[in-house]
């Protein structure tokens, strides 16, 4: 049987390209303040049982889950709780899926996504992820705003009696997109039950800085994506890449995290692996590595 030391060293072989030339942090602490590092199961598939093995072997603490994992596992919560114990993860946050504002969705968003909160919830879960759908067809209006944020209180209300917050992740080709987009969405949903999740990399796509948003928003602040975008070639689209392969000033970010006192969850997140030629957990070893050596966290 392979142990959980030479799978990280086959691993980080396979991935002996992601050689890091950076210099590393020097004013950080070693433990960069209580700023606990998970990683997210998406770059998977929906391969959700291979998802925990790999992020356990490689030291991330805890894991984001989506959605399809009501599927893949099912409703045997226990056994999933089991699995993560066994695997030294916590389960951070579930990806819930999107919210619409259209009336005639509204009764099924919240029963929706309420239900996905009770599942968590029996899961050992903490936090419900929730991003919006931008209405199409038509030009947003400012009411459209206003909507979105009384339906995510509307959730995060009823989530909250099962002790689950409700975290907003503005997201590129929603409704919160742009920094003052996501400032209008956010004035009109209540802080007592819409808290916000900050991934770095769709802040910045929308045309924001994630460095300045960390300390606007540090009140806010529930949890983080931890995520890396460049440009594609022509500058007319971008692709999200391991940490430290992209433009996101990450070491800022975390400066800025512990400026404010971050003590929670960030969440590495990869939408899917850039190169063919590496699997899901070769990816996460070059976050990793970027992590420890230039950042200067640890991952447990």
């Amino acid at each position: 049987m392979t142990t959980r030391r030479e799978f990280v060293r086959q691993i980080s072989g396979a991935a002996v390209s992601a050689a890091l030339p950076f210099p590393a942090m020097r004013d950080l602490p070693r433990s960069a303040g209580s700023i606990r590092i998970g990683y997210a199961s998406i770059t998977w598939n929906e391969n959700d049982r291979q998802a925990i093995e790999d992020i356990s072997a490689l030291g991330y603490a805890g894991i984001q889950l989506r959605a399809n994992v009501l599927t893949s596992i099912g409703q045997d919560t226990a056994a999933l709780r089991r699995s993560l114990a066994e695997h030294h993860l916590t389960f951070v946050a579930l990806s819930s899926g999107n919210v619409s504002i259209a009336p005639d969705d509204e009764s099924r968003m919240i029963d929706e996504h309420v239900a996905h909160a009770r599942w968590l919830k029996d899961a050992g879960g903490l936090y419900l992820q929730l991003i919006d759908d931008r209405p199409r067809g038509r030009a947003t209006e400012p009411q459209d705003y206003t909507r979105l944020g009384r339906l995510l209180t509307d959730i995060g209300k009823r989530t909250a009696d099962l002790g689950i917050p409700v975290a907003y992740h503005p997201h590129v080709g929603s409704l919160g997109e742009k920094p003052d987009e996501i400032a209008r969405v956010l004035d009109a949903a209540d802080a007592r039950y819409v808290r916000l999740l900050l991934d770095v990399a769709h802040w910045q796509q929308g045309g924001g800085d994630p460095v300045a948003a960390i300390r606007q928003y540090r009140d806010r602040l529930l949890t983080l994506h931890i995520k890396d975008v460049r440009p594609t070639s022509g500058g007319a689209g971008y692709q999200f890449v391991e940490l430290g392969r992209g433009t996101v000033d990450l070491r800022g970010v975390f400066r800025a995290l512990r400026e404010i006192g971050f003590a929670g969850w960030a969440i590495v997140e990869l939408d899917r692996v850039p190169d063919p030629s590496r699997t899901p957990a070769q990816s996460a070893v070059i976050s990793k590595e970027y992590l420890e050596r230039v950042i200067g966290v640890r991952l447990r």
